[in-house]
């Protein structure tokens, strides 16, 4: 009766590992195919069969239920916070075939997990607030602001995401935050504006300093000084959800996603009706005219800036930028061209974020083994300067600020329809690559896990044959 309790008592403990760890991995925003390799690959580890596994995911819920020795175990738990962690998503990797190699106890599983968990952030809150303001004013140079508005733009998106940290902290709703951090960021944009369009302001200052602070794009940093709250990772993580068969999960992440862009284009409006903005979002150029070198500098600081959001380690940041210059500069020469007084292929913005992240997606499929991390890990920060955020709010902002004039529906229409095409575009590109080589490298990494297994069975077998003789 007592071996009976201690068995069942140590099946649950696994359960709870086992549960503890795909919570992890879906609270730090793993994509769910990623979550169920890493738990049937901890379930190897804890000596649970697969085919007597299962697992249900939702996006707040895991439940796992198993069958030993004819009895059912089942044991659930919910995630309610979710954030974006790289560091965690990679640890976690690391630990699933740690602890079978070096033959983890329950007990060492446990503390490298809590460990996992008690794991502080790399960045403190300003360094994010200023990188992921960075990250902005190299969007804006994407969309062909001059380098001063390059700094307007940081300005803004620092501070307001400053404010969005501080109110998320302080425990207050997620929707009510981004709200109110892109009307302040926006506002701020357009007191910059204000401030560079000032003939009095700029006459009263010295010739030097007037140029310096003067710019010929004023308004282009109100396009992206929210970009900071696009959700990207969760916009790609759902179409790879879709195309892995999570479609649930993919489909509630998706609900989510847009209640965000909603919320950032409600304060990005507010902050337009209050300012009197003339309809910026809808007819300001986005083109830009900047040099190859331009465009990389401004795709590395965009690609490092968003990482620290993402608590990306610190010594692959460089790596990053490298991955992020040659997403962007490889979309901008396909979609740029003779018809904006570009050099490029012309071949329009969704071949080139396409041909862009499939690049990318290959080159990281390599790269993983290098710097030991997982692809996604590698392959979306680097694409994350190349999510269309501006058309999406500029489609949501039409049909918030319409006035029964013709051709409104259309143009919001057309945003939308581009925007969701770009993204989805970017995830496949993404996405494909890697499921081919997943598919040639699983069945390499089904049998390594199996010799592991077999391995550590083995040694355990000689271990108990040495106590018995």
């Amino acid at each position: 009766m007592d071996n009976h309790c201690n068995s069942e008592a140590i099946v649950l403990k696994k359960l709870e590992l086992l549960l503890d760890t795909g919570c992890l991995l879906m609270s730090s925003n793993a994509d769910t195919a990623r979550i169920a390799r890493n738990m049937k690959r901890v379930a190897a580890f804890l000596g649970i069969i697969e085919e007597d596994m299962h697992i249900y995911f939702n996006f707040n819920i895991l439940m796992v239920n198993v069958c030993i020795d004819g009895r059912l175990y089942s044991k659930y738990q919910r995630c309610d916070k979710h954030g974006i962690n790289m560091a965690t998503i990679t640890a976690i990797s690391k630990l699933s075939w740690l602890a079978i190699k070096e033959d983890y106890s329950l007990e060492q599983y446990e503390q490298a997990l809590n460990a996992i968990k008690e794991r502080k952030n790399s960045y403190t809150d300003w360094q994010v607030a200023a990188c992921s303001g960075f990250a902005c004013g190299g969007f804006c140079i994407q969309f062909g602001c001059d380098w001063t508005a390059f700094f307007y733009a940081s300005i803004a998106a620092m501070l307001g995401m400053r404010l969005k940290t501080y109110l998320n902290k302080k425990g207050s709703n997620t929707y009510i935050n981004i709200t109110l951090s892109a009307f302040v960021a926006t506002l701020i944009a357009w007191l910059f504006a204000k401030f560079s369009l000032s003939t009095e302001l700029m006459t009263a200052m010295p010739d030097m300093l007037a140029s310096i602070l003067h710019t010929d794009t004023p308004w282009h940093p109100l396009m992206a000084c929210t970009l900071f709250i696009v959700p990207g990772v969760p916009i790609i993580n759902v179409v790879s959800d879709m195309l892995t068969n999570y479609v649930q999960i993919g489909i509630t992440r998706a609900v989510i996603t847009l209640m965000f862009v909603l919320a950032m284009a409600f304060g990005i409006a507010m902050a337009i009706e209050i300012c009197g903005i003339d309809n910026f979002v809808k007819n300001l150029s986005m083109i830009p005219h900047h040099t190859y070198l331009e465009f990389s500098i401004a795709a590395a600081i965009s690609a490092m800036g968003f990482a620290t959001i993402y608590n990306f380690p610190k010594r692959l940041l460089p790596v990053l930028a490298i991955g992020g210059i040659i997403a962007v500069c490889t979309r901008n020469f396909v979609n740029l061209g003779p018809s904006t007084d570009n050099i490029g292929l012309d071949m329009g913005l969704i071949t080139g974020s396409f041909v862009g992240s499939a690049l990318i997606s290959i080159i990281c499929t390599q790269a993983m083994h290098w710097f030991h991390m997982p692809h996604h890990c590698l392959s979306i920060p680097c694409v994350i300067p190349m999510i269309p955020g501006v058309l999406m709010y500029r489609s949501l902002f039409a049909f918030i600020d319409m006035h029964g004039v013709v051709g409104e529906v259309t143009v919001a229409m057309h945003n939308g329809i581009r925007a969701t095409l770009i993204i989805l575009f970017i995830a496949i590109g993404l996405a494909i690559p890697n499921i081919f080589v997943r598919r040639m490298v699983t069945p390499k990494r089904n049998k390594k896990l199996l010799d592991m297994v077999i391995e550590r069975q083995r040694k355990h077998d000689a271990a108990t044959k040495l106590k018995e003789a």
